[in-house]
């Protein structure tokens, strides 16, 4: 009787997996999108004196050349780049595609120091209104050294223009870095704009000095974080700090007083950034 039981009970079980597996959904299969497997050995650093970074011939020849946006409408762009030697021009030659017309433009051009190091002659030259997705030539320099590029203008804005954007994720500058951008460029499908994401420079194979140098060289290596610490209803800490691979350094702060819960009369020592009840919208820009 026990075994009856039991063999009832296992072939009811069975007949419940059955129904649950006929009304389960078919198995979907997405395929492989890239047999490729990353490599267990990190890839070294590229040379300074490799061809992704070679300074470019000439005597003063304009180096480090890259554009920003220039307006909130996409119709301006900052053309900026480094002279090592004097200033030289500041000006910039362009035109759209199949023009014959050409403009130009002026910019400024300054330098910095910082410890014993003194920069190169940057330059800055805005150019604007320009018209949307055409694609624009430019030249910087002068005589021999002159040096052209070229950059294409964003669509007419408006909530039904598509637009895609390209991602990269911790880029580096190592050989890998170099072949991730190579089959990006070589991709008929990549974006009209490309983001980077995360760190695009590493020390992690160099000495510790201090003041630590830029380590970039796909751009100027710029990092920094911060952290909001929300201690009541009414003070909030606000503090940013360097890049620092082993021990968290502060390098500044600044308290954040609600004051919609705590009014003072008196001055205070604290910033009034005029903050939400729940502290929950709270944005600081250093």
């Amino acid at each position: 009787m026990g075994f009856e039981k039991h063999r009832d009970a296992y072939h009811a079980l069975v007949l419940c997996l059955l129904a649950v597996w006929s009304l389960a959904p078919e198995p979907v299969d997405g395929g492989i999108t890239s047999n490729w497997v990353r490599d267990a050995n990190l890839s070294a650093d590229m040379p300074l004196w490799s061809d992704v970074f070679r300074v470019p011939p000439g005597y003063n020849a304009p180096q480090q050349v890259h554009i920003t946006q220039g307006d909130y409408v996409g119709k301006g762009v900052i053309i900026s780049w480094i002279t090592p030697d004097e200033p030289g021009s500041n000006t910039v030659v362009y035109w759209a595609e199949n023009s014959m017309v050409k403009s130009r433009a002026e910019g400024i051009v300054l330098t910095y120091t910082y410890y014993n190091y003194t920069s190169g002659y940057i330059h800055h030259c805005t150019i604007e209104r320009l018209e949307y997705d055409t694609k624009y030539y430019y030249e910087v320099g002068i005589g021999n050294t002159t040096r052209a590029f070229w950059f294409i203008t964003p669509p007419g804005l408006g909530p039904d223009i598509p637009y895609n954007f390209g991602l990269i994720g911790d880029l580096g500058q190592t050989f890998d870095s170099n072949r991730t951008l190579t089959h990006y460029e070589l991709n008929p499908a990549k974006g009209q704009t490309l983001l980077f994401v995360g760190d695009l420079s590493y020390a992690d194979d160099y000495p510790f000095t201090e003041p630590q140098p830029s380590y970039s060289a796909f751009r100027e290596a710029s990092f920094g974080h911060g952290m909001l610490e929300i201690k009541n209803r009414t003070h909030a800490f606000f503090s940013w700090h360097r890049n620092e691979d082993e021990i968290a350094v502060e390098a500044d702060s600044v308290w954040l007083l609600n004051r919609y819960w705590h009014s003072l009369k008196e001055p205070s020592p604290y910033k009034d950034c005029s903050l939400k009840p729940d502290l929950s919208s709270l944005v600081y820009n250093s």
